[in-house]
């Protein structure tokens, strides 16, 4: 049976981004099903996965859900989504980890929004710290496994992971270093990115809490999707 990923809006959610991103490029086949973010979003999601969020994964009747838990069933089911080298899957594992249970303020005060660009009323020293450690691991990453993918020469779990950090960069032009950059501008580039940013661009829906959220912290400059 082919897996049935269902992910959110392709301009807002980050987290569906990551499953969604790795599959692609890892050519391991998928039904693709979004289910747009609505005010009851709980009640709605509830009906597909039992924490009532995106993204979640079926595969033959069973829910797997929750980023992370689906980039491990996927990994035990198919080579190359960890580094095969035991060192640098184990930091790839550690930075996984990081990104899954931190970098608050990076998420709250730059929050994914793929279609426009925007400048912040303000960089504060805990968004600072966020952006710093974010440089730090990715230029560690790059020179501890020899890149040009944050653990090697292979696009992984790690990758995929920090591919919603890519969009915040490039949204609120971030600075997290010149190597930081430079993998920012390669993954933008990977086909299926270009192929989530190409929906996230064509999609008219506008979630309005999400549309708000950037507001609070940035003033919107330029905006480069189809019209609401």
């Amino acid at each position: 049976m082919t897996y049935r990923l269902i992910t959110a809006n392709r301009n807002y959610s980050s987290w569906s981004l990551r499953p969604w991103l790795l599959m692609t490029a890892r050519a391991i086949p998928f039904e693709d099903e979004i289910v747009l973010f609505e005010a009851e979003n709980y009640t709605n999601f509830r009906q597909f996965a039992p924490n009532g969020q995106v993204p979640c994964l079926q595969d033959d009747g069973k829910a797997v859900w929750d980023s992370i838990a689906i980039m491990e069933y996927l990994a035990e089911r198919h080579d190359g989504c960890w580094p095969a080298d035991g060192d640098a899957r184990t930091w790839a594992r550690c930075a996984t980890a990081e990104m899954h249970g931190g970098f608050s303020a990076l998420r709250n005060q730059c929050p994914m929004n793929v279609g426009v660009r925007a400048k912040l009323h303000d960089i504060d020293p805990v968004l600072q710290r966020d952006l710093d450690r974010i440089g730090e691991l990715f230029a560690q990453g790059i020179a501890d496994f020899g890149g040009p993918w944050l653990a090697g020469e292979d696009f992984t779990i790690v990758d995929a992971f920090y591919a919603p950090v890519a969009y915040r960069v490039r949204t609120f032009d971030l600075d997290i270093g010149a190597t930081g950059r430079a993998w920012v501008d390669r993954i933008i580039a990977h086909p299926a990115m270009q192929q989530w940013e190409a929906q996230a661009l064509a999609e008219p829906h506008r979630e309005i809490s999400h549309e708000q959220e950037i507001a609070v912290t940035a003033e919107v400059t330029e905006d480069f999707r189809a019209t609401a």
